[in-house]
């Protein structure tokens, strides 16, 4: 990054106001797989990793993630702070929209317009709790409403009865919604891609199982996506993308209920190597750095290539 850029980066952040922006990518060749770039900032005394994580259109897990030596509530003035903005796409067809949930994050690749390059716009998302899981599978979008109305699900009341929150059956549309100002309804029956009226929580597992945007993402996804738009939602906690002849890896923990089966969540890794091996490519890959990063994720590419 040249020194004017840095200049303008921190600028950015100094001036920046707590508003998410997407990140949009021109998407590369079929054979090639990474998007974006890495991009350090220095950061305030009163910056917490929320406010980071709003000004950068980030999610906060995501954030703590790739500065694990770093207070994300204190923060010291002027600590050098990396922005994990830099992805290996999921392993699926560029169509639709893709949310990964280990990941926790989403990426829409729309439909290109004529004469214009193909692109991918990625979001940060909040997903289920460990006892409220975010389903997997292929679906699609199947209505579309602003302004929607909440009826908590008796379960999700009962939940918070025992609390002593008492939910009522009916939350109208306005700012004490937690769907927030648009909704987006899945063909999985009770599962909505939605805002909210929390948007410090994006990034985090705190959701019954929904898909939770920053209000100005699920906004600009809601007026660009149509009904029936495809949607896969996917487990891929390593993903290995090419950049030239640089092989990457993304690598990201298993969730704390997981990690009793976080050496299966390895076999497709492997098997992904092995067939690199089988392709010729042992002079390009470095096998041993991507099991010693798959089993010490960052959830930032890294690369793992023997050239590098």
């Amino acid at each position: 990054m040249t020194n004017l850029l840095k200049i303008i980066v921190t600028l950015a952040f100094v001036c920046c106001t707590s508003v998410a922006h997407a990140a949009t990518f021109l998407l590369p060749a079929d054979d090639q797989n990474l998007v974006g770039e890495m991009i350090y900032i220095t950061a305030n005394r009163a910056d917490t990793f929320v406010d980071i994580a709003q000004a950068y259109g980030l999610g906060y897990d995501e954030l703590v993630l790739a500065n694990p030596d770093v207070d994300p509530w204190l923060p010291k003035h002027g600590s050098r702070i990396l922005l994990p903005t830099r992805y290996v796409l999921p392993d699926v067809p560029r169509e639709g929209i893709v949310l990964n949930v280990p990941e926790m994050r989403l990426y829409y690749f729309p439909k290109p317009r004529v004469n214009e390059p193909a692109k991918v716009v990625t979001y940060p998302v909040s997903i289920g709790r460990y006892d409220w899981k975010t389903p997997l599978g292929d679906t699609s979008i199947v209505t579309k409403t602003a302004n929607p109305a909440w009826r908590p699900p008796e379960s999700i009341r009962k939940e918070h009865a025992a609390d002593g929150d008492y939910l009522p059956t009916f939350v109208p549309p306005g700012p004490d919604n937690p769907l927030g100002k648009f909704a987006l309804r899945l063909g999985l029956p009770g599962y909505l891609i939605h805002g909210t009226n929390r948007p410090s929580g994006i990034g985090m597992r705190v959701t019954h199982g929904c898909i939770r945007l920053y209000p100005d993402d699920i906004e600009t996804l809601f007026n660009n996506v149509g009904v029936g738009t495809q949607v896969r939602i996917v487990h891929q906690p390593y993903k290995l993308g090419w950049n030239g002849d640089i092989l990457y890896l993304e690598a990201h923990p298993p969730f704390d209920e997981d990690r009793e089966t976080q050496r299966s969540d390895l076999e497709p890794l492997i098997d992904s190597l092995y067939e690199l091996r089988n392709q010729g490519m042992d002079d390009k890959v470095d096998y041993r750095a991507a099991l010693r990063y798959a089993r010490q994720p960052r959830g930032i590419p890294i690369a793992v290539s023997s050239k590098s």
